[in-house]
Formats: structure tokens, C-alpha cells, sequence
């Protein structure tokens, strides 16, 4: 029966397996979407365990509920300001080194916060923590640029990003069960994964910039019996962004193209990058989404147990729910803007995550309203989907509307202002609880409400995003033509 149990167990993991590396595009893409997947889940995973261990943390350095907070939102904002610098680098020096040399220290720090004796010590620890953490977003997405065809980003991006919703899963449960027996040991166990992701990501070839040696899918073999879990694009090539607006006869922004198309400094960087109006409207989209899923984060637990009435175990349930929800909108929402991409919708990943930051708002506003979990968990389930939904096209639209070797410190602005916002939102989201809705379940339930209107906000934006999408990507698409006869000059080695 053992036996029987352990064959069928094989046979399932080497379908499950197959699937996987079929859906992906073969085994080497498939390698590089699940080592892009860790990074990001380290890093959430690492936050997460800090909100986890939060009582353990307390008693054994005799810090107060303040120096919780302190611990996580100094990370946030020394990542936020190291994220500019990683930008520039992601864009100048081999990135899979970069990232391999950033996970080691990243592990060397996680294991320094183990042997924290004191708030100070782990203070320093969490702030060199912070500062190495931010190397994940601007070199993710310049090596996700450069691996993958602009058609099929979104799709792409869904599985990465995924890891990052999985790795604060496993923050908050498995590590948080940890720290119950020894904080320390919760830092150590991630340190680990850390050393490991450095050694592969280090083994990893750096791509080509500009995606001039970006990964073919391979073709699903005939017959195989794997059930098709996208649907397939009609044409045998699949259609650039780029190649749909020059269709469409989309002119320029000429001065904005010569502009992006000329060496730049630090500060005309920053300029140009603010400059593209589409990406403007994304970041501070993503900005007020983001604030808004920070609050959720840090009083989400409370809110449901108190108003819903539920003890702590039946609500860590309920949210497991919901993360099976926001998984599902992640993985859903990239393939489905790519087939409408496909099919000549130029602005279909906009509309995607326009679409998806409406319903957003939509679904929240029975869920604060209702007072029973079983009413309101499918309303919760649907939020949490339709707000995660947002990023994956969101994230590929945003290389899109970029010159390839301003990639990097595109998302490196993009971060900074992100994660300030995640940074600021417990602290609001509290003194608006508190202060003007006298605290409680009640004052977090008004709080919410009233936080709406950000999360409303992000949906306009995108609307807004959806009108100059189209002639930012021509523009783009302009400024990389111009700038390919330099690059391509007798003599010139290709950027690595």
C-alpha cells in the first residue's frame, strides 16, 4: 500500500512537473520564471516574519509594539531609497552577479538579526536588511525585460509575482510558527534559501540587453495529453506592442523619443523617466494600490477577527481563503491581457488592471459592510483576486512604455515611491482608526472606508494610463530605433 502510494505520488509529481515546464515554455524558461519567483519570496517572506515572530520579539528584547513598527518601516524606507541606486546598476553592470552578490549579504544579514541580542543590533541588521533587498525589483525586472518577448510579459509576470504572494504566505505561517519556539531560528531558516538562490542566480547567463537573446518557448509536443491551461495566440509570431501600434499609425512624442535616446545623467534620468506620462499615471497607481494593501496587511488579521466576530484560528483560515484568491488574480490576469494583445487590443493591459482596480472597490464595500465571515468571504476572496490582478499587466505594460536600457531605474523610481507608500500606510491607517474613528474594531472598519478613496483613486489613474499608453509605447519604440545604430556601430560590444 506504501508503495502503491509513494508510485502514485512520482507519477503525480512528474505530471504536475511537466505541466508546469509545458505551460512556461520549456525547461530553462521554466528555471528562470521559479529562481525569479524565489527572490521575490524571500523578500516577502522576510517581512512577513517580522509581523510573525512580533511577540516573540517583544519578550526577548523587551521592545514595545513601537519598535515593531520601527523595525518594519525602517526597512521599507531604507529599501525605498537604496532602490534608485540598484536601478542605475541593474542598468550598467552584469545583473545576474548583482543579484547573486545582493542575496549573499542579504542571507549574511538575515543571519546577523539572529544573533541580535538587542533592539540596536537587530536595528542595524534590519537597516542593511533593508538597503540589499532593494537589488530584487530593479534587477527582476530588467532581466524579465531582456529573457521574454514583450507579447507574453503578462503572462510571465503572473508567475513571478505569484512568488512573492507565496513567500508572505510562508512568512506568516510556516516561519511564524517557528518564531513561537525560537525567533531566532525563523531569521536563520530564511537565511538559507538566501545562500542557495545566490549560487543558482550567480550560474544563471546574463541576457542580452534590449531582448536580443530573449528565451524561445518551446512548441507543446503533439498528443502528449497535457491539458491546455492558456489559450495559445492565432499567429505563428507572436505580436509586439510595438509592432500593433505602428499598425495602428500611433506617432511618436519625437522630442521625447530623441530625449530617451541620448546618454543621460542621474538627474536626466529621473526627468525623462517622469516625463513619459503613462508611467506617471502607473506609478501612482501602483502607489495607492499598494497603500492600501499595506493596511490590509497590518490590520487585516484584527479587523476580521473583531468584525466578524471569529476567533484567531478561523480567521488565519479565512485568510488563507483569500490568498488563494489573490494567487488565482495573479496567474489569471497576465494571460488574459496577452491574448487580447494578441488579437490587435494595443492597450489591453492597461484595460486589464483598469478593469481589475474597479472591481476592486466594488467587491470591498460589502465585505467592510457585513458583519458575517461566511457573507463575506466571497466579496473578500474577489478584492483580494481583483487587486492583485492589477500587477502582472500593470508591470509589463511598464516595459513597454520604456527604452530597454532605462529598465532598470525606471523600477527603481517606480520602488522608491511604492514603497514609501507602503511605509506611511500602517501609520495612517492607524492614527485615521484611532484618532478620528475612536479606535477598535469599529475605527478599523471606518478607516478602511475611508481608505477607499485611494484605492478609487488607482482605478482612475489607470483609465487615465489607458488613454496615453498607446503613444508612449510608439515613443519608446522611436527612441530605441535611434538609439540601436550606436549601440550596433563597428566595433561596439553588445551590452552584457
Amino acid at each position: 500500500m506504501a508503495a502503491a502510494g509513494a508510485r502514485g505520488l512520482r507519477r503525480g509529481g512528474m505530471t504536475a512537473r511537466q505541466t508546469v515546464v509545458t505551460t512556461v515554455g520549456g525547461p530553462e524558461r521554466t528555471r528562470v520564471v521559479l529562481i525569479l519567483a524565489c527572490v521575490l519570496a524571500l523578500a516577502s517572506a522576510d517581512t512577513a516574519t517580522v509581523g510573525a515572530a512580533a511577540i516573540e520579539l517583544r519578550r526577548a528584547l523587551r521592545i514595545s509594539n513601537t519598535d515593531i513598527g520601527v523595525l518594519v518601516s525602517v526597512t521599507s524606507l531604507v529599501a525605498a531609497v537604496f532602490s534608485l541606486p540598484f536601478g542605475i546598476l541593474a542598468d550598467r553592470i552584469r545583473r545576474t552577479w548583482l543579484l547573486a552578490g545582493a542575496l549573499l549579504v542579504w542571507g549574511a544579514a538575515m543571519l546577523w538579526s539572529a544573533t541580535a541580542s538587542s533592539f540596536g543590533e537587530l536595528l542595524i541588521a534590519r537597516l542593511l536588511l533593508g538597503a540589499i533587498t532593494a537589488a530584487a525589483g530593479p534587477v527582476t525586472a530588467s532581466l524579465t525585460g531582456d529573457w521574454f518577448p514583450a507579447a507574453e510579459r503578462g503572462r510571465i509576470y503572473g508567475y513571478i509575482l505569484t512568488g512573492e504572494l507565496l513567500g508572505a504566505g510562508a512568512g506568516f505561517a510556516f516561519t511564524g510558527d517557528i518564531a513561537a519556539l525560537s525567533w531566532q531560528a525563523s531569521f536563520v531558516i530564511l537565511a538559507l534559501p538566501a545562500f542557495a538562490l545566490a549560487w543558482l542566480v550567480a550560474r544563471m547567463p546574463e541576457p542580452l540587453r534590449g531582448g536580443q537573446s530573449a528565451l524561445a518557448a518551446q512548441p507543446r509536443p503533439p498528443g502528449n495529453g497535457t491539458p491546455r491551461l492558456r489559450p495559445e495566440p492565432e499567429p505563428a509570431d507572436p505580436v509586439q506592442p510595438q509592432e500593433i501600434a505602428a499598425a495602428l499609425g500611433i506617432e511618436p512624442d519625437e522630442k521625447l523619443a530623441a530625449q530617451g535616446a541620448k546618454p543621460l545623467s542621474v538627474l536626466g534620468t529621473i526627468r525623462y523617466i517622469l516625463s513619459v506620462r503613462t508611467n506617471v499615471a502607473l506609478i501612482v497607481s501602483g502607489a495607492c494600490g499598494y497603500y492600501f494593501l499595506a493596511g490590509i496587511q497590518t490590520f487585516g488579521t484584527e479587523f476580521v477577527s473583531g468584525q466578524y466576530g471569529i476567533g484567531q484560528a478561523l480567521s488565519n483560515l479565512l485568510l488563507l481563503v483569500i490568498g488563494v484568491g489573490a494567487v488565482a488574480g495573479t496567474i489569471a490576469s497576465g494571460p488574459i491581457s496577452d491574448w487580447l494583445l494578441h488579437r490587435g487590443h494595443l492597450t489591453a493591459r492597461v484595460t486589464v488592471a483598469a478593469v481589475a482596480a474597479s472591481l476592486t472597490v466594488v467587491f470591498f464595500i460589502p465585505a467592510l459592510i457585513t458583519h458575517s465571515a461566511f457573507a463575506a468571504l466571497p466579496y473578500i476572496t474577489m478584492a483580494a483576486a481583483m487587486l492583485t490582478a492589477q500587477n502582472p499587466p500593470i508591470d509589463a505594460a511598464r516595459l513597454d512604455i520604456m527604452p530597454p536600457w532605462l529598465w532598470g531605474r525606471s523600477e527603481g523610481v517606480r520602488t522608491l515611491l511604492r514603497t514609501a507608500a507602503q511605509a506611511l500606510a500602517p501609520l495612517l491607517f492607524g492614527a485615521v482608526a484611532d484618532w478620528i474613528f475612536g479606535g477598535g474594531t469599529a475605527g478599523l472598519k471606518w478607516a478602511f472606508v475611508v481608505m477607499l478613496a485611494p484605492l478609487a483613486a488607482s482605478a482612475l489613474y489607470l483609465w487615465r494610463a489607458r488613454r496615453l499608453y498607446p503613444r508612449d509605447v510608439a515613443t519608446a519604440a522611436e527612441a530605441a530605433a535611434r538609439h540601436a545604430p550606436a549601440a550596433e556601430a563597428p566595433g561596439a560590444a553588445p551590452a552584457r
